[in-house]
């Protein structure tokens, strides 16, 4: 496997600390040691490798922004987003496993929960011991998930949850659930751990894209569980809400990772394949398709990285997550296309990375809001008139 040389045109490391290269690097090497030689295997079985979770835990992958008290690395927002992107460099499969834990479990916990369900579950999910998921989108409400018909009912100190998820991440080997549920006081969100009755999570296959990544649906019929399961402090769609918009900025990021390993691919290929007696990057064609890609992977990260500094600032709006997902994903399966033609017949092949970042994509600019729906939160933020009402 060639080298990784990472597109970096306008020098943008030396806007970076040293703490912040040195979580990339720590996760790039891992990402070309350990999960890119078995990564076609995994996409062509639609299976993801679990053997390597304990490696990924043991790097600080695992909701890596998280206080250290609760098991966390206390990384601070430039830091994760540089890890999204080399998972995500990797396979987004990988990524979604990362953030799903750390942006959509562990966040929620920390953000909403009680301090007794932080000291009980965020140490075991840091370290890869528990996994989660996130319920919240269903079979008929994606973009609007204030639709849901999932519904929890107190029934003396217990909630009494029914209802079903579609489309969840890890669902199928989660040890805990963040689901989102309609009460009579509002939608709330519950802890639902694998194993209560009625409680089940059967995996959703026959998938194209994300097929290195476990999709699940789950099914709520009846399941009860202790007052002590809800999460406290979570009001509201806002609280559902506030978890996505963690979770896009690390897609935002990933995006960038993805179109690196194309554009990284193809330059590499086309320099090496001759056509015509002369390297296919000799040509003019080739050579504008390289200009126009690295325009736009470099304006992908520079709006990265001025989202991740605004974060740490605390001075970040959803809509600025918004634009930099919308942006990044389109950005990265634009790339993914120019790249797999530019392998001609190669780019089909899975021996190449091209492809499959290619089909992923597709799935990546649906989900965690499509690009539409990205287009009119930006829309409303600039005209203060909401469309989508």
């Amino acid at each position: 496997m060639a080298t990784f040389r990472q597109l970096d045109y306008m020098n943008l490391d030396d806007q970076l600390s040293e703490d912040e290269r040195m979580a990339r690097d720590s996760v790039r090497q891992w990402v070309t040691e350990r999960y890119l030689p078995v990564a076609m295997e995994h996409f062509e079985a639609g299976t993801f490798p679990m053997d390597l979770v304990p490696e990924v835990a043991e790097l600080g992958m695992f909701g890596p922004t998280t206080p250290t008290e609760y098991g966390g690395a206390g990384l601070n927002n430039v830091a994760y987003g540089l890890i999204c992107q080399e998972l995500e460099r990797g396979d987004s499969g990988l990524r979604s496993f990362v953030s799903v834990q750390g942006s959509l479990v562990m966040y929620p916990i920390f953000a909403y929960g009680s301090e007794e369900q932080r000291k009980r579950w965020l140490p075991l999910l840091a370290s890869g011991k528990a996994i989660g998921c996130f319920g919240l989108t269903e079979p008929d409400f994606g973009s609007n998930p204030g639709g849901m018909l999932t519904t929890a009912k107190k029934v003396g100190n217990e909630w009494v949850i029914n209802g079903r998820k579609m489309w969840i991440t890890n669902g199928t080997v989660s040890d805990i659930a963040v689901v989102w549920a309609r009460t009579e006081q509002g939608i709330r969100g519950f802890l639902v751990e694998k194993g209560t009755p009625g409680y089940s999570a059967p995996e959703q296959k026959h998938k194209f894209s994300l097929r290195a990544s476990v999709t699940s649906e789950l099914v709520l019929e009846d399941v009860k569980v202790p007052d002590s399961n809800r999460l406290p402090n979570g009001e509201g769609l806002k609280a559902p809400l506030g978890c996505l918009t963690q979770a896009r900025y690390g897609i935002a990021w990933g995006g960038v990772g993805a179109a690196l390993a194309c554009f990284d691919e193809a330059l590499q290929y086309t320099k090496a394949r001759i056509v015509f007696d002369k390297p296919l990057a000799a040509f003019q064609l080739p050579q504008k398709k390289f200009a126009d890609m690295a325009t736009q992977i470099t304006l992908a990260q520079m709006l990265s990285l001025r989202l991740g500094r605004l974060k740490d600032e605390g001075t970040f709006t959803p809509a600025q997550v918004s634009m930099a997902k919308r942006n990044n994903v389109a950005i990265a399966l634009d790339v993914a296309r120019t790249c797999r033609d530019m392998l001609g017949a190669n780019g089909i092949s899975l021996e190449y990375q091209v492809g499959r970042h290619l089909c992923n994509l597709e799935s990546v600019i649906t989900y965690e809001g499509t690009h539409d729906i990205h287009t009119l939160a930006i829309g409303h933020e600039v005209t203060g008139i909401p469309a989508y009402r």
